[in-house]
């Protein structure tokens, strides 16, 4: 039996270095180099047929621990709730007051990026706080 060491995260999107650039900014990723022979992305994406053109883009984690994520273009929009979505874990270890200012200071900085607050869920008996949001073609996630 194979043991799965690394994966990336795909995103579906209609626009994909859009969308990459974004959550580089999220979570502090980076835009890797283009491929070789290549001196930009631009440059790559010029020489690609007129149809391939910006269909997908990636980023990842500087320090290569982080999966790698994949934004590719799909002709149809979202439509329903993800079923799967991300946790952006800003407040781990903080608890009450401190916890949901750490939370609302990251959703103020995420929304100046185009992002959208959908709600924040308050601590209660058995749950932290935390803040649901969408990303700037609406893909769910959370401030966690």
């Amino acid at each position: 039996m194979s043991s799965i060491r690394q994966f990336q995260v795909t995103f579906d999107c209609a626009e994909p270095e859009r969308v990459a650039r974004f959550w580089c900014e999220v979570m502090g990723y980076v835009v890797p180099p283009p491929p070789e022979g290549f001196t930009t992305w631009e440059d790559y994406h010029r020489a690609q047929p007129p149809e391939k053109r910006g269909a997908w883009f990636v980023c990842k984690d500087p320090s290569d621990v982080g999966p790698r994520m994949y934004f590719q273009r799909v002709p149809e929009g979202k439509v329903a709730k993800n079923r799967m979505h991300l946790d952006v874990r800003v407040g781990t270890g903080l608890v009450g007051e401190e916890r949901l200012a750490t939370l609302e200071a990251e959703c103020a900085r995420l929304v100046a990026l185009g992002a959208v607050h959908v709600q924040t869920l308050v601590a209660d008996e058995e749950n932290e706080s935390c803040i649901v949001m969408q990303d700037i073609e609406g893909n769910e996630f959370c401030l966690d």
